[in-house]
């Protein structure tokens, strides 16, 4: 399973440092139960405070983007061709580090890892739904200049159930105004009605997007508008997106004609790679080998690189 290609759409950087990285950042050993969300964890939110030891760790230039190049060392053992790495910059703001040097350490971990491991990557910055309008349109438009240029698209992330996307028009708005592409987390607690406004707003591409089996006239225009779907099967089981027992929408999207990709998500909150993630659906969901391969090309379809890259992605699909 590691030989095949993969590609991951959606997968967080804080939620995604090794361990040995995390260790070194902060000077003593740190064990996985600091880091990794229990299988049964409860909530979404219970989830979340598993990322405030790693955001510590991306508080310098060098560290961010050394953890960067840390997660492209992981993807390459993945077999990983192409990756969209997502975070916060406005988690990183201090005294010594303006937006600029956020983005331009990220870009540069991007560059090192391509370098060094072969992978292709781009950068996704995340406005965050517990963030003021300032903080979240100053994060937007310090990113202008690296659009296209290493910072592929823009996010909305955080406590979706407590922040729904009709508080958000404004970051919408903006993202349009500035033909800045972007991918909104919805749908991922248990909310159609926040996939029907990410998708109204403009999104290319929905994180998650469980919800959407609740409205079929949605299904129908998130077909016909080419709508890609990021998701992310080990993480939404722990997230309670999708209880045990219930149905899980991959099967469901893929046959209706949804361009569905699968995803880590958080590698190391979820304790996860692509290939546990190729393993669990065909495990869990009975999937082929050959869906797999229609995961890929949906991923390269729906993603946010450049031509030149895709088609590079695509010989590898056609191997």
């Amino acid at each position: 399973m590691n030989s095949l290609p993969k590609i991951d759409l959606h997968c967080h950087l804080d939620g995604s440092l090794s361990s040995e990285f995390i260790s070194e950042c902060l000077g003593r050993n740190v064990n996985n139960d600091e880091l990794t969300a229990p299988y049964n964890c409860q909530s979404l939110a219970e989830y979340l405070t598993k990322f405030d030891l790693p955001v510590s760790c991306l508080q310098t230039s060098e560290n961010i983007t050394a953890a960067v190049t840390d997660l492209i060392k992981q993807a390459k053992e993945d077999n990983v061709s192409y990756i969209e790495i997502r975070f916060a910059p406005t988690l990183s703001l201090n005294e010594e580090l303006n937006y600029r040097k956020i983005y331009e350490a990220a870009i540069k971990g991007c560059k090192e890892g391509q370098k060094l491991y072969g992978v292709y990557s781009n950068i996704i910055a995340c406005a965050m739904r517990n963030h003021s309008e300032e903080q979240n349109l100053n994060m937007l438009k310090s990113g202008l200049d690296y659009i296209g240029n290493g910072l592929c698209a823009m996010d909305l992330a955080g406590n979706e159930a407590g922040y729904p996307n009709n508080l958000f028009t404004y970051l919408f708005n903006a993202m349009n105004k500035y033909n800045i592409p972007y991918t909104i987390h919805s749908g991922e607690c248990g909310s159609a009605d926040n996939i029907r406004i990410a998708v109204e707003a403009g999104a290319k591409r929905i994180g998650h997007g469980i919800a959407l089996s609740k409205d079929s006239s949605l299904m129908k225009k998130c077909k016909n508008k080419r709508i890609g779907f990021e998701l992310c099967p080990t993480s939404n089981y722990q997230t309670k997106a999708v209880k045990e027992g219930e149905a899980y929408p991959l099967n469901e999207f893929l046959e209706y004609g949804l361009l569905a990709t699968l995803n880590t998500d958080n590698r190391t909150v979820s304790g996860t790679t692509m290939t546990k993630e190729y393993e669990f659906i065909i495990d869990k969901f009975n999937i082929a080998k050959e869906t797999l391969m229609q995961l890929y090309a949906n991923s390269i379809e729906i993603s946010f690189a450049n031509d030149d890259i895709k088609n590079e992605l695509y010989k590898l699909y056609e191997k």
